[in-house]
């Protein structure tokens, strides 16, 4: 079976001489090219590819963005591409699958290519959701956390921040992002998200809301346990009582 692989780089020639390689290797399929992280999270999604060059200095959303977004469980075999060797080394001592530091010899390609046949042959690739956490956790604590939320817009692909964001409701199995009056989906269930956020910036205040901490204006205790949420804008939000202490403690109440 023939291993179908995704070129992500952002320098045409460096897209180029992988591509130019992986044609003399009969057991490899090249599937697609993106030219930036926004192409490369819309290109994995859609393509599926089983192995993903990934560049790691990107504009906007670098490597190491692509795979917050996708998620390490989501994650092809990776094989990290780098011109520094600080990132190069990090990544590798993380157990990613392989690097590659530009510019890099016909031979050190080869031995990345024999690295992802074995990887497939004895089923490593399976630990790749672990090697992926380790590799955002070695970036550091902000790491673990989305660092942007990676919106569908027809054609393209729009980002928005953490911080833009007032509130957050479940939609069937999407999440709808409120901010500045306006809404987007992202296709994301919101258990899985919550575990995403950074607890000292958002906080889950029913079982289908989370909220901005910074975009609270005000409580109003209501009946049982629960509470009326006013944020800034004005809008107005139910806790439900299951929720109470985990506002409590975002809110430093008691």
């Amino acid at each position: 079976m023939r291993i179908t692989t995704l070129i992500v780089d952002d320098e045409p020639l460096a897209r180029a001489r992988i591509r130019g390689l992986l044609a003399q290797e009969k057991d490899f399929e090249l599937v697609g090219e993106a030219r930036d992280g926004a192409e490369a999270i819309e290109a994995v999604r859609e393509l599926r590819p089983d192995l993903v060059f990934l560049d790691i200095q990107m504009p906007q959303v670098d490597g190491f963005g692509v795979v917050q977004a996708i998620g390490p469980a989501n994650m092809p075999l990776t094989i990290f591409v780098t011109a520094f060797d600080e990132f190069a080394l990090r990544a590798f001592e993380a157990h990613a699958l392989d690097y590659l530091l530009k510019p890099f010899a016909v031979e050190r390609f080869a031995g990345t290519l024999e690295r992802v046949r074995q990887a497939r042959g004895r089923e490593l690739d399976t630990r790749l959701q672990e090697r992926l956490e380790g590799l955002l956790e070695s970036l550091g604590e902000s790491s673990k956390y989305l660092e942007r939320f990676v919106v569908r817009s027809g054609p393209k692909l729009r980002f928005v921040f953490p911080d833009e964001v007032d509130w957050m409701s479940a939609d069937g199995n999407y999440v709808r992002l409120h901010s500045g009056g306006t809404s987007s989906l992202i296709r994301e269930s919101m258990g899985k998200l919550e575990t995403r956020l950074d607890p000292r910036k958002f906080v889950r205040i029913h079982r289908s809301t989370i909220v901005n901490v910074e975009r609270i204006r005000e409580l109003e205790s209501v009946f049982q346990g629960e509470y009326l949420v006013v944020l800034q804008d004005g809008t107005r939000l139910s806790s439900s009582r299951a929720y109470r202490g985990r506002l409590e403690s975002a809110m430093s109440i008691g």
